[in-house]
């Protein structure tokens, strides 16, 4: 397999992102159920997955880009990645997952500081940064109000 082909599978989350509307809340869900249904009891594995994620969205989204165009909307490997960023160490229920893929999709519609300004930059790093960002602060948030409901 050619390094383009290998790099355009990735980028498209196996062909995933071909779907017809919303691609990025597409991938963001397929990540979600392969996540609850593959990595149920070993979800402190998401650290060291989300890792090789990211050095993975970087690569094939710069390479995708020459496909795709800029921030192409079939590269959903980048939502991929900020996924499973929000899902690490959330609880294998299923209110914190709706509630880590809802927050998720949430900031990166938004995009708040710093994820704006992170797709300014080149090829791959910009378009996986900002769902970084959005992965980061939807994992934040989520554990704060699961916090603060186990809390009260």
């Amino acid at each position: 397999m050619k390094k383009n082909q290998l790099a355009k599978l990735i980028a498209t989350f196996f062909y995933t992102g071909y779907f017809p509307f919303a691609p990025g809340t597409f991938g963001s869900l397929i990540t979600l159920l392969i996540i609850w249904f593959l990595i149920p009891t070993f979800f402190y594995i998401l650290l060291p997955i989300s890792t090789g994620l990211f050095f993975l969205s970087v690569w094939s989204a710069t390479r995708a880009e020459e496909i795709f165009g800029k921030d192409g909307s079939p590269i959903v490997i980048d939502e991929v990645t900020g996924m499973v960023i929000s899902l690490i160490f959330v609880p294998h229920q299923i209110k914190p997952f709706v509630g880590a893929f809802l927050l998720f999709r949430l900031f990166d519609i938004i995009k708040p500081p710093p994820a704006r300004r992170m797709e300014s930059l080149k090829g791959g790093w910009g378009v996986t940064l900002d769902d970084v960002v959005a992965g980061i602060y939807a994992n934040l948030s989520l554990h704060l109000i699961l916090y603060f409901i186990n809390w009260g």
